[in-house]
């Protein structure tokens, strides 16, 4: 599957999910300062940011080590982002309910809220299918970083503004999409599988 600049930076927006990720942060962030919150969330958003550059750079390696294909990488990562989005469409009630005290370092926020291991799979199944534009993929990844990061900042105001039944309800359509853009790299994997496969 050929993606542009565009389709993946919509991909990464919807595989960190920062509306869907709005509850996570306002949870996590209950015992922290107000004027401490804006802090918190960039530096959460740069450590995840970091994170996926780096498993942009080393993420070829780690498969060639592995012994994996690029195929297999997709057909797994359509998997997982079919996982992922069913949970945005039926969401669970478990999800990360445990109250920090003090500041939240890394986990939850940074790891698995936004630098998880769909996002982790997509960014390497990017690298691994045109590597000649890992500038054009990074550059797809800080936009997604950046978009995450306002949409955080500005979480208490948009919840205010239009609600939490609408931030629900556009998870899930963030979700139906989700769905759609899994099951199209899952038929573009098993099709690409099955011209490869021996007569």
């Amino acid at each position: 599957m050929s993606y542009t600049f565009a389709s993946a930076t919509v991909l990464l927006l919807l595989i960190c999910d920062p509306l869907g990720n709005i509850p996570i942060f306002a949870n996590a962030l209950k015992n922290v300062a107000p004027e401490r919150r804006t802090l918190v969330i960039v530096r959460e958003v740069l450590i995840a940011f970091a994170l996926l550059l780096g498993f942009m750079f080393v993420g070829d390696r780690f498969l060639h080590v592995m012994g994996l294909s690029g195929l297999s990488l997709q057909i797994a990562g359509a998997v997982v982002l079919f996982l992922i989005a069913l949970r945005m469409i039926f969401p669970n009630q478990g999800g990360f309910e445990h109250t920090h005290e003090g500041e939240p370092l890394i986990v939850p926020l940074a790891i698995p809220a936004l630098a998880g291991p769909s996002a982790m799979a997509t960014v390497m199944l990017l690298v691994s299918q045109a590597p000649e534009r890992r500038l054009e993929w990074i550059a797809a990844l800080s936009v997604t970083m950046a978009v995450c990061a306002v949409v955080l900042v500005l979480a208490e105001r948009i919840q205010r503004l239009i609600g939490n039944r609408v931030v629900l309800a556009l998870e899930r359509l963030m979700g139906l999409i989700l769905v759609a853009v899994s099951v199209e790299m899952m038929i573009r994997g098993l099709k690409l599988l099955a011209s490869e496969w021996p007569r």
